[in-house]
Parts: structure tokens; C-alpha cells; sequence
């Protein structure tokens, strides 16, 4: 698979904003306590999700809402304040983080998905202009005030993440919050007014003091936590001596495809972009 399109969903997914509850239809329903997913740790695959609704579980849920269907099967995302009862002990609430490289990948992206519409309905429930309780529209995923015609859209923060090399080597930094030993690539939020590859630039320049040129688009990943879009570059070193920012990072250094340290999960962007530089450093045939 192209690597543009490394992190998109394998099957089509058509969203939607209205469905009939129909018992005997397949479903999935993301199913959250406190920002917890409902999920059956003893099965892998599709089979791992929820396919019954919280009434069905005996709960009533503080909120749900359909989502649009992956393939035939309808999805639903859902919110509870109390666990059902009657599950048995592998049925548990596990956050996604936890579940990040362990459920298939479509589900984790759908799982995704479910987590930042419920964030935004959590986040949006009254009008910001004039403070009104919001209303779902029913012709697109959007909210509106009753009151002042506000229109409020789930909440997306861009933000960039680059991997920059100086010929055989590559600038891996180390925040506070990563395991023991792991380093992994740049990042930083979109500011207003910029440009992606004017933030991909001052990022650089503020956390490590580095100037780079040649910025190239190489992916881009959603990342629900909790409702960002990293979007993937690539760059060259120009000049400079790393002095790191002390309030995003630890410790900054150059590493060679030789003593390269802990890396990131295989299935995140981060890892692509390390990934492409290992494999541009190795011979050709």
C-alpha cells in the first residue's frame, strides 16, 4: 500500500446521522465509561467490539449517536456512567491508548472516530456565542443554537510531525511522558495563521534550535487523543546545534540506522517516518 495512504481505513465507511436501531442488523457499538472503550480482551478482530447496545446491556446511556456504517454494519457510539452487570470478567472498559497496536486497525480508527464525537458533544453542549443548550442538525454532524443559528462542527486540532535528517543520521528527541529509553519524532500544534510547513519549521527552530529546508508532505494520521490530525514530513538538517526546549523535551540527539534507540509503535506515524529513513539509508541492490 502507498504509504500516503498507510493510515486510512481498508474498507469503505459512509458516515451517517440518523438509523433505525434494528435488533437483528450488525452492528458495533463503541461503548465509553470515562473515556474507557467497552471491549472483549479474549477476542481479536471485529468480534472484539461490542454488537449490542446499552439498553441491550441493561444501561442507559448519557449519550449515543449513530455514526455511518463500515461496511454493512451500522455504528454507534455510545456513553455510560455505570458498567453493565451481566458481562462476563473479559468484557472490560480499557483506554485506547492501552489498545493502540492490539485491535485491528480499522476498529481502532473507528474506535477513534466514536472517542472524538463523543469529546465534542461533551465539549460543545451550549452555544458559545450567547450560551444556549446546543441541538443536533439532522442533515450533516453538526450542532446548532436554537437561539442565535450558531453552527458548531467536531473540534480538529492540526498538528505536524517531521522527521529530520542530516545525511546518515536522524533528530530524535525525548519528551518526559515516553517509556523508559524511547525517543521518537518532532511535533508541535498548528498555529493560527501558519502554514503547515511554516509550523514544521518553527517547531524545529523552538524545541531543538535547528534550521531546516527541503520539507516534504510524506502521511498523515488521526489521532484521537484527543482530536488531533498529525500530519507526517520529512525535512533536511541546514545548520545549527541542538539546545533543547526544557519545557517540551528531555534530551535531543542525532542517531544513526546503528544506534538507533526505542522507537515508537510500529502503527503510528512517528514509526513511518523513522521507518523511511532506515530503509533510505539501506544499500540498494
Amino acid at each position: 500500500m502507498d504509504d500516503n495512504y498507510f493510515f486510512s481505513l481498508k474498507n469503505r465507511f459512509t458516515p451517517g446521522f440518523r438509523s433505525e436501531k434494528s435488533v437483528t442488523a450488525p452492528a458495533f457499538w463503541f461503548i465509553f465509561q470515562d473515556q474507557k472503550l467497552l471491549i472483549d480482551t479474549t477476542k481479536i478482530g471485529t468480534d472484539a467490539i461490542c454488537a449490542c447496545s446499552p439498553e441491550q446491556l441493561g444501561v442507559t446511556p448519557t449519550f449515543s449517536q449513530f455514526l455511518g456504517r463500515y461496511g454493512r454494519t451500522n455504528c454507534f457510539v455510545a456513553e455510560v456512567q455505570k458498567s453493565p452487570t451481566s458481562l462476563p470478567p473479559s468484557v472490560e472498559f480499557k483506554g485506547l491508548r492501552a489498545l493502540f497496536g492490539t485491535m485491528d486497525d480499522d476498529l481502532f480508527i473507528l474506535a477513534g472516530k466514536a472517542m472524538q464525537i463523543l469529546h465534542w458533544h461533551k465539549e460543545h453542549r451550549f452555544c458559545g456565542k450567547c450560551g444556549t443548550a446546543m441541538k443536533n442538525r439532522k442533515t450533516e454532524l453538526a450542532k446548532i443554537c436554537p437561539a442565535c443559528d450558531f453552527v458548531s462542527f467536531p473540534r480538529l486540532s492540526p498538528a505536524v510531525i517531521m522527521s529530520v535528517t542530516r545525511g546518515n543520521q536522524i533528530l530524535l528527541g525525548r519528551a518526559p511522558r515516553f517509556p523508559p529509553g524511547m525517543y521518537s519524532t518532532l511535533a508541535g500544534f498548528v498555529e493560527p495563521g501558519e502554514t503547515l510547513e511554516e509550523a514544521v519549521k518553527r517547531e524545529v527552530r523552538e524545541e531543538v534550535n535547528i534550521r531546516i529546508n527541503n520539507i516534504k508532505y510524506v502521511a498523515s494520521q488521526p489521532w484521537p487523543f484527543p482530536h488531533s490530525i498529525m500530519i507526517g514530513f520529512s525535512a533536511s538538517y541546514v545548520d545549527g546545534e541542538i539546545e533543547i526546549d526544557n519545557h517540551e523535551l528531555e534530551d535531543a540527539k542525532w542517531f544513526s540506522v546503528r544506534n538507533l534507540p526505542a522507537l515508537p509503535s510500529k502503527i503510528t506515524i512517528a514509526r513511518l517516518l523513522i521507518d523511511n529513513f532506515i530503509k533510505s539509508c539501506s544499500p540498494r541492490v
